[in-house]
């Protein structure tokens, strides 16, 4: 099939290439110029693990191309999927107006049927306000018998596993009425559900819905665990063990039942909030989802407390502290700082006169725009040299690197081996046996 993926973010890139991958022809427009100039030259503006290679192959292959004209991308494709950023309004609802001026764009260019699919995650009742965008410029033009169709189609991509997601999907949810439409976009991801995984078909603000439904709930279980956790501390009970023994029954299940310093990222605190004001919008107190997101907040001021009660009971001053951050990005295999718990950890050790050494295998760059240079706060090549003179290590993502450390060599670097596990990665009878203070989230200590 001919493809039009509009917006070259982490959902349009990682979707687009999949798309070409699987023998379609691909173009992916944006209009910022540099971004177009970076993809054409074979540079991606993000880190996705595999990304880079299926790029590069499909290009070359001449199946992926890039424009910053729409006109030259919607000339043949049958299908134009709209994948531009929702970001977080003041209020917290989603912001539609990249959605909308997409749509609009949409309907001065189109001469004959197009599906217009929506992949950007947005609120229910979008599809409709999209449909009135495209046929009002179409009225304009005075075309306004020209058919269309508009399908709702959530993504549901992990950060750092974001092309696999894509690949071999969990399911596929189609919003639509039209049975035409909805054979099309079958044989469409026929290629990626030949693993029996279901392609689903519903009506389209039952598909809106479900995009954060889906985001809610497991945001629901990370917030869940971590009350767990936090309660478990004042019991004198271990969380580690509670998981386990919550996790077998399947009812539950063990994932995303993992303690720890909250969900960050680009979507679980901007869907969460989203779907808030849209209750809201309609009268209605979602109780359980603004406990998620207090809980959440709450939560990654977790570390930054744990430490500096840590120099209070041992009379050190915060002022005369450094502190080692293992971790930036809000997880580990991306670069991505967006409501990342290291920038309430680094604020606050900040706000309290500390010094701040840290690492992050790849989200340097990308914590440099999240936090700048301030005084106090330098940033480290090398997991091992923010550790020298550290009175403290704070661990707030799980990247592999960290996980089995040369841990003699870390007691040789750090003025004062206390360790502050923020993911849980270290058993604590283990680190304590070995020499350290050891503080993780919810555990007990031996």
């Amino acid at each position: 099939m001919k493809l039009c993926v509009i917006g070259t973010g982490y959902v349009g890139l990682v979707t687009g290439t999949c798309f070409a991958e699987m023998g379609n022809d691909v173009v992916c427009v944006d209009i910022d110029e540099a971004k177009i100039a970076r993809l054409r030259a074979g540079e991606i503006p993000i880190y996705e693990p595999g990304l880079q290679e299926l790029l590069e192959r499909n290009a070359r292959a001449g199946r992926l191309t890039f424009t910053t004209d729409l006109s030259e991308g919607a000339a043949d494709a049958l299908l134009l999927f709209i994948a531009v950023g929702t970001p977080e309004g003041e209020d917290g609802s989603a912001d539609l107006q990249h959605v909308l001026a997409v749509a609009r764009s949409i309907g001065r260019v189109i001469d004959r049927f197009r599906i217009v699919v929506i992949k950007s995650t947005v609120p229910v009742g979008t599809a409709e306000r999209v449909r009135e965008a495209i046929q009002g410029e179409l009225d304009a033009r005075g075309l306004t018998d020209l058919e269309f169709d508009v399908v709702s189609n959530p993504e549901f991509l992990k950060e750092g596993s974001a092309v696999q997601d894509c690949l071999k999907p969990d399911r596929v949810i189609v919003g639509t009425d039209n049975v035409r439409t909805a054979e099309l976009m079958k044989e469409l991801y026929a290629p990626f559900t030949r693993t029996n995984h279901p392609t689903v078909v519903m009506d389209i603000r039952s598909a809106e819905m479900t995009k954060y439904a889906a985001n809610a709930m497991l945001a629901t279980k990370i917030s869940f665990i971590n009350e767990i956790a936090n309660i478990c501390e004042r019991l004198g009970a271990d969380v580690g063990a509670v998981r386990l023994g919550i996790g077998a029954d399947s009812r539950i299940g063990y994932a995303f039942l993992f303690p720890g310093l909250g969900y960050g990222g680009s979507c679980f605190p901007k869907d969460v909030k989203a779907l808030i004001q849209t209750a809201r919008a309609e009268g209605y107190d979602a109780a359980v989802l603004e406990a998620v997101d207090r809980v959440n907040q709450r939560q990654k001021a977790v570390l930054a407390d744990k430490i500096l009660a840590h120099f209070d009971r041992t009379g050190q001053d915060p002022a005369g502290a450094t502190v080692a951050v293992w971790g930036l990005a809000f997880k580990p295999n991306t670069d991505d700082m967006r409501e990342a718990p290291s920038l309430t950890t680094i604020g606050q050790l900040l706000d309290a006169g500390c010094r701040v050494r840290a690492h992050d295998p790849v989200a340097t760059d990308s914590a440099r725009r999240a936090l700048g240079e301030p005084d106090r706060l330098v940033y480290c090549d090398d997991n091992y040299d923010a550790l020298d003179g550290a009175h403290a290590l704070a661990v707030c993502t799980e990247w592999g690197a960290y996980r089995r450390p040369d841990f003699e060599r870390m007691l040789g670097l750090m003025a004062a081996p206390a360790v502050f596990d923020g993911r849980n990665i270290y058993e604590p009878d283990k680190m304590i046996r070995l020499g350290f203070r050891y503080q993780g989230i919810g555990r007990r200590n031996p």
